[in-house]
């Protein structure tokens, strides 16, 4: 039950909104291992010249570049250092095939939450685990 929020500089090529969802979405089902009918996907454009790295805006740079923040939320203790270094991976690499050239300051962050501090549909996941374990 991710939600995933992707801030991506602009301009945005035509598509790329449902490409970087489609990627996001198989990339967290087939790495992470999670239901992708739970996975939620927002992407927040920013413009460029409102985009600073090393103090300065992507959208002054000669040669073009675009960049990316990902922040992911999963629960604590359901993947591995493996795992997740994997994610990372395999999102900068599908984030640049549809972008194009990144800038390396491009970051995925994923943030593990207590299980008893977050759900959907009204419950946590921690109520789903122990309400599965009654079975």
């Amino acid at each position: 039950m991710p939600i995933l929020t992707v801030r991506l500089s602009t301009p945005i090529p035509d598509g790329a909104p449902a490409r970087v969802a489609a990627l996001l979405a198989d990339l967290t089902t087939e790495v992470l291992k999670k239901k992708r009918e739970l996975t939620a996907v927002v992407i927040d454009p920013v413009r460029a010249e409102h985009w600073f790295i090393g103090g300065a805006p992507l959208g002054a740079r000669q040669e073009p570049v675009a960049s990316f923040f990902l922040d992911i939320k999963v629960t604590e203790g359901t993947n591995t250092k493996d795992e997740k270094a994997a994610y990372v991976q395999r999102v900068f690499a599908g984030m640049q095939s549809i972008l194009g050239p990144l800038d390396p300051a491009s970051y995925v962050v994923i943030h593990e939450v207590r299980a008893d501090a977050w759900g959907y549909g009204g419950a946590t996941q921690e109520f789903r685990y122990v309400a599965g374990k009654a079975l």
